[in-house]
This record gives C-alpha cells, sequence and structure tokens, in this order.
C-alpha cells in the first residue's frame, strides 16, 4: 500500500506537522524522527495528529527511537515501526472503528408543548379594570417608597446647659518629667536671637574739647650726672592728666639743679587747666633721676558745647532697645509655638548680648543716636497637650450626672506667673467648659416620627428640657409629615 514518508526536523511544532499532513494524499502516512534530534510533541499533539490524519482518511503511523514518544504512541494505539523499510513491509494494524452520535430524531408539535408549558394569566389580569388596578397599585407602591425614604428632616435642639468651672493651682518647672493631678506640669524650653536697631533725636548739650592747656614745670636733678629730657616727654598728675614737654632740655648734673620747660595737655578741653604743684610724676625711667613740679597753674584749655549725645541720653536709649528686644523675643517666641502652648512670659530673659554699638560715638557731635544690640533670649513655656490633661482631669470630675460637653475647653489666668529662686513658676488657672443635658437620638426619631410639623416640636418641649424652641426644618419644603426612616432625620445638639 502506498505510505507518504515526512522526516520531522528538529523545529517542528504540532501546526507545521499538520500542516505537512494536509499536503499527503495517500492511505498511509509515516512520521520519521531524526536520530540525534529532538522534536516537542506531547500526548495531546500526537492526539490531535492521529484525528487529522483519520479526517484525510489517512492512517497514522511513527518510526522513532525515543522511549517516550513510543510509550505515547502506542497509549493511542498508532503503530511505532523501528525503520522506514519495517514500516513498509510490516502489516499496520488496523485502528478500531470510532463511534458515530446519532443525531436525535426531530421533535413534532413544539407549538402544542408551547402552550401545556406556558402559563395562562387570569382572565381578570386581560381586562381593563385588571391593568388599570394592576397600574394603581404599582404607581402606589412607588409612592410609598418615595414617602419613606425621600423626605429628609434637621432638627436641632437646644437642651438644658451648664458652664462647668474649676480653679486649677498649676506649678510648672523643667524638673517636673509629666502631668499629675496635683498641678504640676513639665515646662519646656526656648531659645531665641533677635536684633533691634532704633534711632533718637538728640537734643542735649554736651561739651567737646576744642584747645589745649600750656604752662611750664621744672624738672629738679636727684644725681650728680648731666641727664638729657627729650621732647616729648610725659608728665602727670595724681589725677592722671598727662602733659608732654614741648622742648628737648639739659639739667646739669648736681644734686638739686632745676632747669624749666615748657609743656602742653596731651588731650585737649577744660580738663588740661590744673592748679599749681599739681603735676608731680614722671612716666618712664627719667622719674628715678630727677622730680617735677608746675609752679603755676596750667591755662588756655577749653570746651566748646554742642548738640550730642550725653550718657543720660544712652542710658535712656539703651534701655528702650532692651525693652523692645524684649517684646521682639517674646513675639517670635509665640511664632514657634503652637496654637494654644503657653508661654511663662516673666521667664523671659536676655542670656548673652551678641553685639552693641552706639552710633557715633562718645564726644562726636550729632543730632541723633543710633544704637544697635543683638541678643539671645531664653523661656520657658507649657504644651498645650499637657494644659489639656490636666483641665480634662479636673473637669470630667465635675462634669454633672447625664450632661455632656459640647465646646473645647476655655482657660484664663487667675494671677501673674511668678517664677522663684529655685525656677518653679506658680499661678492659678481657671478652666471652664459648657455641657448640655444629654439627648438620646433615638428616643428624639421615635417622639417625632409621622407627625407634622407643629406637632413635632409640641412633643420635643413636653419631653425635653429646652432652653429654646426647637428648629426642623423638613426637605422637599412642601413635605409636611416627618420622616418614618431613622437614618433619614439628623439630629444636632447645641
Amino acid at each position: 500500500m502506498k505510505t507518504k514518508i515526512i522526516t520531522l526536523e528538529s523545529h517542528d511544532n504540532l501546526i507545521s506537522v499538520r500542516d505537512k499532513l494536509s499536503w499527503a494524499k495517500t492511505p498511509r502516512i509515516l512520521l520519521v524522527w531524526p536520530k540525534y534530534e529532538n522534536v516537542t510533541l506531547r500526548l495531546l499533539d500526537l492526539k490531535v495528529l492521529q484525528r487529522h490524519a483519520d479526517s484525510l482518511g489517512a492512517q497514522l503511523g511513527l518510526v522513532t527511537r525515543w522511549n517516550n514518544v513510543r510509550r505515547d504512541a502506542e497509549s493511542l494505539n498508532i503503530p511505532v515501526f523501528d525503520s522506514t523499510s519495517s514500516a513498509q513491509k510490516d502489516v499496520w494494524a488496523v485502528p478500531a472503528p470510532r463511534k458515530r452520535r446519532l443525531p436525535k430524531p426531530p421533535q413534532v408539535d413544539l407549538r402544542k408543548k408551547r402552550d401545556e408549558v406556558r402559563i395562562q394569566e387570569p382572565a381578570w389580569i386581560k381586562s381593563l379594570l385588571g391593568r388599570i388596578t394592576l397600574f394603581s397599585i404599582g404607581v402606589l407602591s412607588v409612592l410609598v417608597l418615595a414617602g419613606l425614604f425621600i423626605p429628609r428632616a434637621q432638627v436641632t435642639l437646644n437642651p438644658e446647659s451648664k458652664l462647668v468651672s474649676v480653679v486649677i493651682p498649676v506649678q510648672a518647672s523643667l524638673s517636673f518629667n509629666s502631668v499629675s493631678l496635683n498641678g504640676n506640669m513639665p515646662a519646656k524650653e526656648i531659645f531665641v536671637t533677635v536684633g533691634v536697631q532704633k534711632a533718637k533725636t538728640i537734643t542735649s548739650q554736651i561739651a567737646i574739647p576744642k584747645t589745649k592747656a600750656k604752662g611750664f614745670v621744672q624738672f629738679k636733678n636727684l644725681s650728680s650726672s648731666e641727664v638729657t629730657i627729650p621732647a616729648g616727654t610725659i608728665v602727670t598728675t595724681v589725677d592722671l592728666i598727662r602733659f608732654e614737654t614741648l622742648n628737648r632740655v639739659l639739667l646739669t648734673g648736681g644734686v638739686n639743679q632745676i632747669v624749666e620747660v615748657a609743656v602742653q595737655a596731651v588731650n585737649a578741653g577744660e580738663v588740661g587747666n590744673v592748679d599749681a604743684e599739681t603735676i608731680t610724676s614722671i612716666e618712664g625711667p627719667l622719674g628715678l633721676s630727677m622730680t617735677v613740679t608746675n609752679p603755676e597753674a596750667t591755662s588756655g584749655g577749653a570746651d566748646e558745647n554742642v548738640i550730642g549725645a550725653n550718657e543720660n541720653d544712652r542710658a535712656i536709649l539703651r534701655e528702650e532697645v532692651l525693652n523692645e528686644l524684649r517684646l521682639k523675643a517674646e513675639v517670635e517666641m509665640r511664632n514657634q509655638f503652637a496654637e494654644k502652648d503657653f508661654l511663662l512670659v516673666d521667664t523671659i530673659e536676655l542670656t548673652e548680648i551678641l553685639f552693641e554699638e552706639f552710633s557715633p560715638s562718645e564726644n562726636i557731635a550729632s543730632d541723633s543716636l543710633t544704637l544697635t544690640i543683638q541678643a539671645d533670649f531664653s523661656a520657658r513655656y507649657l504644651l498645650a497637650n499637657d494644659i489639656q490633661t490636666l483641665t480634662n482631669s479636673y473637669l470630667s470630675a465635675s462634669i454633672p450626672e447625664d450632661f455632656v460637653t459640647i465646646d473645647e475647653i476655655n482657660f484664663e489666668l487667675i494671677d501673674t506667673p511668678f517664677t522663684d529662686s529655685e525656677g518653679v513658676t506658680r499661678f492659678q488657672l481657671q478652666a471652664s467648659q459648657n455641657t448640655v443635658k444629654q439627648v438620646d437620638v433615638l428616643q428624639v426619631f421615635n417622639l417625632i416620627r409621622g407627625h407634622d410639623l407643629q406637632n413635632a416640636k409640641t412633643e420635643l418641649q413636653n419631653f425635653f428640657a429646652l432652653r429654646e424652641e426647637p428648629q426642623i426644618l423638613i426637605t422637599p419644603s412642601w413635605w409636611k409629615l416627618m420622616p418614618l426612616i431613622p437614618f433619614n432625620v439628623l439630629v444636632e445638639v447645641k
């Protein structure tokens, strides 16, 4: 019998082999596996190829030495041979006949069966009155559902209220670690650096040195040696007013030998006008071999009165600048705090002046004075959370039974905080909070459900002790009855 031999290659797969089978026109098709290359065909692939060969009217056979392929082929009753020659000589096993599915005979009287299965509607439904009745029931059902779910109401109640207030003695210190019920609170420390420059108009008069005082002194020799006194030799009074010699002179050798020389005050001004016999000291080594004195008073030193800053002006301006620095430091500290942190103002302290300069300097005429200071400040403060913890502990014990809080705690100082020498700040804090009578929302709903607006208000006023008439807003506005479903009623307590 004629046989089509197809030699497979390593790159063949199910699709390529199936295409090769389609070209075969013989009653037998023999697939030959290569000896040293493996073709990837699974058991399912062999089953597909076998059915495809059957559809072509041919029988499929294999030539392979791969044991796994031989086992898969034998499980599908596909004949397997050792070589193409043996496949052509040996008899191929006849495949088992395939079972055919016989189609079911067509069913008859389908219309009759359809009529038997269909549920017949009652006659009254087919009538006009029945249809109108069903439509009316549907519309009524929609209206009922709308009446249940669409209306909404907002109820605002103002029940009986009480203001709860307590006075708390507070002690704050850096040494405390936590808040305690006896009023102890841990203080925190903050540091800031601030600077201020301020100018001040000056109207004061100051004396500015104008001319230098002049005179003469006598040097007396204490030794037998001749001494040269150079120009510029400094002599002073007991009050350390200094003069300098104007000429170079020679003091003759011998005890009590005297020489006169002109002198001039080192610094200008009236301070150089000194009395006679007040210049008594010589600066430098010359003072060991001679003495000095002024037989007459010096004169000619003069001051000029001009507008300028005196010591009082400088002191006043410095105090003003330090006050502004303190205020600026307080503002800077508050900017770094949380909203309700509490600054202990009396603990604000100037720790160090980093820079301080007056302009102009002393003894200079000017109608204005400017002071620039940069300094470090420190202070202590209390955390808002710690204050909240302490006030909550005190107020919670004072809230009446069946009352609840409705707003935040307010607190204010009763006295000025005072910090003692041990660093403990003491003050009294008054804490207050509004409370209202507790309202059961479910009870409110049970009282007003299904009532009209006026009856609902009357029921609420009769049952609860209210400060004001209850406010009820129904949506939509044309709806007159309160909702019947609890989640459609919003109760707000003020």
